[in-house]
């Protein structure tokens, strides 16, 4: 099902249903490792209420948050509270102008003064770095060519757990390592004399388990000491039948139990879903049986752990609103058209995860309302019996990247990676354009896959 939803601002959300989560949050988002989205804002409603300047020429327009001076040395704004901790901030970002290979547009993470923090730069020179800023005195933390252009929107993400510090661009992890600088502060857009837009802003306090940094400047590091996805499909604890739609807000904790009943268990449009999950909402241990309508809906940021679907129906999930979305273990099958339907703006994550007998494991929407940039990352995924892995839209500049991936049972090698489309209008039918890897919007090598 292709719908799309208008972005909201959403501020300091915290769910009641999260239980401990709250606590853990409120107390400087300290070690939980699925919890709300705590701060979100598109600018979408006009202003930048919230934010505090420190520098530099600021403006909402257009939707984004603009920072127009290229002679400005330092240009910063920063939000959010002086006592997060561990956590991830995530924005998309547009260098509009560089005054010299040197200058710079980035986001920051613990943000404890205005010259102390971790900062992700997109560098004039076309790299990307993650730096430990303290005064004039920055460390780097490693670096990419990530070709950094003007006028072009990248996702930024830092990731901040303990004394380990991450940086990735659309998706890839660009540096990283151990670093002690800072321990909590806010989250910040900055300049230095360039100019950029930010949009899509979000702090959640899900940080995945820690993976062996990068010790080069490559831009696609190989993650380590993760398991397989499991070879074998769950058995149910109990089995629960719904007749209604699911909401979940918080944290759901399905204990491995079967839920069933919603639906005709087919591909016919407008079904309900199973869940809907509010913004920042997680759902885990799940299993969902058939039928199961248009399986889960996340109306923003989320996160679906452990979730198996024993029957796709329409969809498994349907990522409609946020810009950040985790998909980490569990399976798919049994999906005639596609198992993640992303209709929203963003990234969708996809790790640890196994899919058997489906169409497409992924579809960026070719033929919503609103035609977004959309990313895909997959990473340990095991395919079998799946004719395509990612759709993506080349012209809208989507992107997808592939590492660990495992096809089974195919000597022909006939699954497709990376399928790409031409983006149409509402009521237009996509046109596939072409497939593999090129290094701009479908990005794996041959190490990447293997096939048993």
């Amino acid at each position: 099902m292709q719908t799309s939803r208008a972005r909201l601002r959403r501020p300091l959300l915290l769910a009641a249903g999260a239980g401990a989560t709250v606590a853990a949050l409120a107390a400087g988002m300290g070690t939980s490792a699925f919890a709300a989205t705590v701060f979100s804002d598109t600018f979408s409603d006009g202003d930048a209420a919230g934010w505090s300047k420190s520098g530099g020429t600021w403006a909402v327009a257009d939707g984004a948050f603009t920072q127009s001076s290229t002679a400005s040395e330092l240009a910063r704004q920063f939000a959010g509270q002086s006592g997060w901790t561990d956590y991830q901030v995530q924005a998309r970002v547009r260098p509009t102008g560089f005054a010299s290979s040197s200058a710079l547009v980035g986001l920051a993470a613990r943000a404890s003064s205005s010259t102390k923090m971790y900062r992700l730069a997109l560098l004039g020179s076309g790299r990307a770095e993650l730096q430990a800023v303290n005064g004039s005195q920055i460390t780097s933390l490693g670096s990419a060519s990530v070709g950094a252009a003007t006028g072009t929107w990248y996702t930024l993400r830092i990731e901040a757990s303990g004394s380990t510090i991450r940086g990735y661009v659309n998706g890839t992890q660009v540096g990283g390592g151990s670093n002690s600088l800072v321990g909590t502060g806010r989250i910040g857009l900055v300049t230095a004399y360039a100019a950029g837009s930010f949009d899509d802003v979000t702090v959640d306090s899900t940080v995945s388990s820690p993976t062996t940094p990068p010790t080069s400047t490559s831009p696609t590091p190989t993650p380590t000491g993760t398991p397989p996805p499991p070879a074998s499909w769950p058995t149910p604890t109990a089995s629960v039948k719904v007749d209604a739609t699911v909401p979940v807000s918080g944290a759901f904790d399905g204990g491995m139990k079967r839920y069933y009943g919603i639906g005709d268990g087919g591909q016919s449009e407008s079904q309900d879903p199973m869940f809907e999950l509010a913004a920042g909402a997680t759902l885990k241990n799940v299993i969902i049986g058939a039928p199961a309508g248009d399986g889960v809906h996340c109306e923003g940021n989320c996160t679906l752990v452990n979730v198996w679907w024993e029957d796709v129906g329409e969809d498994a999930a349907t990522f409609r609103g946020g810009t950040t979305y985790t998909v980490d273990g569990g399976g798919a099958r049994s999906a005639s058209d596609k198992v993640f339907q992303h209709n929203g703006p963003g990234t969708v994550y996809i790790r640890n995860f196994r899919v058997e007998s489906a169409g497409k494991l992924y579809r960026a929407c070719g033929n919503c309302s609103t035609s977004y940039q959309r990313h895909v990352v997959m990473d340990n995924v095991t395919a079998t019996g799946t004719k395509v892995l990612a759709g993506i839209n080349t012209n809208w500049g989507d992107t997808a990247r592939f590492s660990r991936i495992t096809i089974l049972n195919d000597p022909n090698r006939s699954t497709r990676i990376c399928v790409k489309y031409q983006g149409v209008p509402k009521g237009s039918e996509p046109t596939e354009i072409g497939e593999g890897a090129d290094g701009v919007n479908c990005f794996y090598s041959a190490s990447d896959i293997t096939y048993r």
